[in-house]
Order: structure tokens, then C-alpha cells, then sequence
């Protein structure tokens, strides 16, 4: 498989390489930006080849024991996986929690250049940004986008948001991802989306794994498979995942939701994240961000539009 780009509009492109599924946007001086992306594009051809190599090793759990610089890995991106996934060693975790995000976080290095206001690579919903002084973005969140793609095509001026963030540049946060049982890989918990900002994607990445994880409770109605069961190559193996959510009273979604919050809260006090935003069956709980006051939060489903359309959770 060969590596594709498409141009969607004035400000947006599309590039595929196999299951790396990117949207970029940048804005600045015409001739940066084409630098910017020229140089983008030759690394993102590398870095599939670069993870396929050490597949094997990025599908192994991390050792609780494991050291900073033991890190056994050789690329970049592998070697940006494990680090994100180290602090969360003491459980089951392994680099892949954190691939989309280090692939984006990777890739927008191309962007921090004199001359380019802001960009952003959107690797499936998992976000990297760079912002210059002064700068912002308006992200939306969708915490079921398979419920908010009806309404996103019907709509002539925007859908229907779970939450709203708007970002400045002289907030930390410059990585967004998320994690759940309805996303696109696969989640211990029931979650309907954790929604994680961090100093970068991969941080984010790996901590809306393990946040997403936490939100879960015993419940005879909720539907588990080994991991292996539904993908042979899973880095999961027979480990069970959610596979169906049925209707929860609500005591029990505030339940699971409140055990999400505990663990985001924790990931926070240890410097690891800024935020996040928890959906459960139309229930939402926001950890750290209270107290940021230019990180402007909207958890209320209000209508709005968005700068750009993205893929996955998330539209910025």
C-alpha cells in the first residue's frame, strides 16, 4: 500500500497510509506552508515502515519494573509510544495505547516553524496542535459520533456538540485524544468517550486509555469477548473488552462515571494531564478544568459550529 494525500479544501488535506489516517490544516505565510507540509509528507511515508519493524516489540506490555531509559525500542514515534505509556506501568498497558497520538505528535514538528500561525494533524480523532501567540482553536467534541454523523450531514451550519473547548496558546494543552468502548479500538471499560488534553497527543493518547478503563462497573448486561476473539492481531490477547453497553439506571452510569473521574484526577495530580471530559449515557463529568480559565469548556449539548470538520470524536 502506497501513501495517498488529497487536498479537501483551501485549508485542509487528507493523507492515508494504511491504518494511519490523518486530517492536516495549517495557516501562515504561503511559502512556509508549502515547506511545512514537503517536509511533513517525507516524514509520514517513513512511519509506518519505521512501526511495522518493531511491531512485535510494541505490541509487549511494559514491565512494571521498567526504568525511563529502558525503553527497548529504536524509532522515534515507538520510542515517543513507550515513553507516554511509562507512566502508566504499574497496569496492564502497552505502547499501542499511544500510537495515533505519538503519530501526530510526531508529524506536527513539521509545523513549528517562523511564519505558520497555527496547524493541526488529527490522527482519528487523537489531535496534535501548534499555536502561535495569540492564537486559538475551537475544538467540538462528539462522545457517540456514530449518533452525530446523521445530524452533521442534515446540518447546513454545524451539529450538535457534546462538549466545546476553546484552546489558547498560552494554555500547556497541545494534544487532545480519546478513548472508549464505542471508539474504534477497543476499551476494558464502558465509557462512552474519554476525552483527554495533555502537553501533547501521545500523553493524552495513552491517559484516555487508561481513564476510559476506569470508567466500568460489574453489571450482568454488560457484554465482554476476549480481545483476541474479535482481532488476531490485537495487542489486547484474551484480555475482555466491552463489546455492549445496555440502558444503566442512573445511579450506577454516576457510579462508573465518578470511578473515570478518580483516575483522571490522579493522572492529573501527577502532572500527566490537564483535563478531561467523561460521557456515559448522556451523563458528563469534566476533571480538571474547572480552574483553567482560558480553557473555556462547554459541557451543555448547545449548537455550534466548528473551524473544521474532523474525523472521528473531535471537529476543530
Amino acid at each position: 500500500m502506497n501513501p495517498t494525500r488529497t487536498r479537501l479544501d483551501a485549508t485542509r488535506w487528507h493523507w492515508q497510509h494504511g491504518p494511519i489516517d490523518l486530517i492536516l490544516s495549517a495557516e501562515g505565510d504561503p511559502d512556509v506552508l508549502q515547506a511545512a507540509y514537503e517536509a511533513c509528507w517525507t516524514r509520514f511515508v517513513g512511519v509506518l515502515p519505521e512501526l511495522v519493524s518493531e511491531l512485535k516489540l510494541l505490541r509487549e506490555p511494559l514491565r512494571a519494573q521498567a526504568a525511563v531509559g529502558e525503553c527497548p525500542l529504536r524509532g522515534d514515534v515507538a520510542r515517543r509510544m513507550w515513553s507516554a505509556c511509562h507512566p502508566h506501568r504499574a497496569r496492564f498497558i502497552t505502547p499501542m495505547a499511544a500510537v495515533a497520538g505519538s503519530v501526530a505528535d510526531e508529524l506536527i514538528g513539521a509545523f513549528k516553524r517562523e511564519g505558520i500561525s497555527r496547524a493541526y494533524i488529527n490522527n482519528g480523532g487523537d489531535i496534535a496542535f501548534h499555536l502561535s501567540e495569540g492564537r486559538q482553536f475551537r475544538v467540538g467534541v462528539f462522545a457517540d459520533l456514530a449518533q452525530a454523523l446523521p445530524a452533521m450531514r442534515m446540518a447546513k451550519s454545524g451539529a450538535t456538540l457534546d462538549a466545546d473547548l476553546t484552546l489558547d496558546a498560552s494554555l500547556p494543552i497541545r494534544g487532545i485524544a480519546t478513548s472508549g468502548w464505542r471508539g474504534r479500538s477497543f476499551s476494558l471499560g464502558i465509557a462512552d468517550s474519554v476525552t483527554v488534553l495533555a502537553r501533547d497527543a501521545a500523553s493524552a493518547d495513552a491517559a484516555a486509555t487508561m481513564i476510559a478503563n476506569a470508567v466500568d462497573l460489574d453489571h450482568a448486561g454488560i457484554v465482554r469477548a476476549p480481545a483476541s476473539s474479535l482481532k488476531d492481531d490485537t495487542d489486547l490477547g484474551d484480555r475482555l473488552v466491552t463489546v455492549d453497553v445496555p440502558a444503566l439506571p442512573q445511579p450506577l452510569v454516576d457510579f462508573a462515571l465518578a470511578r473515570g473521574v478518580a483516575a483522571a484526577r490522579r493522572l492529573q495530580d501527577h502532572g500527566l494531564i490537564e483535563g478531561a471530559a467523561l460521557f456515559l449515557q448522556g451523563r458528563a463529568r469534566i476533571a480538571g478544568l474547572h480552574d483553567t480559565e482560558s480553557a473555556l469548556l462547554s459541557l451543555h449539548r448547545a449548537h455550534s459550529t466548528t473551524e473544521a470538520s474532523c474525523s472521528k470524536y473531535a471537529a476543530c
